[in-house]
């Protein structure tokens, strides 16, 4: 399964993401595009063709795919650099894929920013010029998603939609992990081997045990 999760700086994409990820356990993987390009390959953004960062993140979630894995690929992933490349992906994908974007005002943008936990030194300058209302990918079945949608409306709809938190775990870990069999068979059950939170509802803090 191939998720594509886009949207402005600070409309929430990361975080809807990282928790769609989180609930849904082991077995799918997340690519970040700013993880990929400013920390991999340290690489700038407005290269247009010389730009490694599409070309390299195709080539990961293509691998990622035929190694079982779901994958969410996350991201500003302007249409103008990164749509070729996504649609092509979605295109060659055998398998379903869900594209959701996060349409939020600048001003709501900059408003989260501000209130981050994290804080990262980017003014409201720098988000202006990133900036793109309304950038969607354009294919059949594309989900957008308003600023009114909270993060777990938002993390909800991304799970439902695409069918991610009932989707079987295809990958070597945990489905033919040593590790995970053993857990598994001292009581861990399903959930603990998958690498989610047991406490009540899948939403519940915590990380892989495995």
């Amino acid at each position: 399964m191939l998720l594509v999760i886009r949207g402005n700086s600070a409309s929430g994409k990361t975080a809807a993401a990282r928790e769609a990820r989180r609930r849904a356990g082991r077995g799918t993987a997340l690519i970040e595009q700013d993880h990929w390009r400013r920390v991999v390959l340290r690489e700038h953004g407005g290269l247009g063709d010389d730009a490694v960062a599409p070309g390299f993140i195709d080539v990961s979630v293509r691998h990622l795919l035929r190694a079982g894995y779901h994958v969410i690929v996350e991201g500003i992933l302007h249409t103008g650099g990164y749509g070729p490349m996504l649609r092509q992906l979605i295109t060659d994908h055998p398998g379903p894929s869900h594209v959701f974007y996060l349409d939020v005002s600048f001003e709501e943008t900059v408003r989260r920013h501000h209130g981050r936990a994290e804080p990262i030194p980017v003014t409201a300058d720098d988000m202006a010029g990133w900036y793109k209302a309304l950038d969607v990918l354009g294919v059949d079945g594309e989900m957008v998603l308003d600023e009114d949608s909270t993060l777990e409306q938002t993390v909800a709809a991304i799970l439902d939609v695409s069918g991610l938190a009932i989707a079987a775990s295809l990958t070597p870990c945990p489905a033919r992990c040593p590790r995970c069999a053993a857990k598994q068979a001292a009581g861990g059950g399903v959930l603990a081997v998958l690498g989610v939170e047991r406490s009540g509802e899948l939403g519940g803090a915590g990380g892989p045990v495995c």
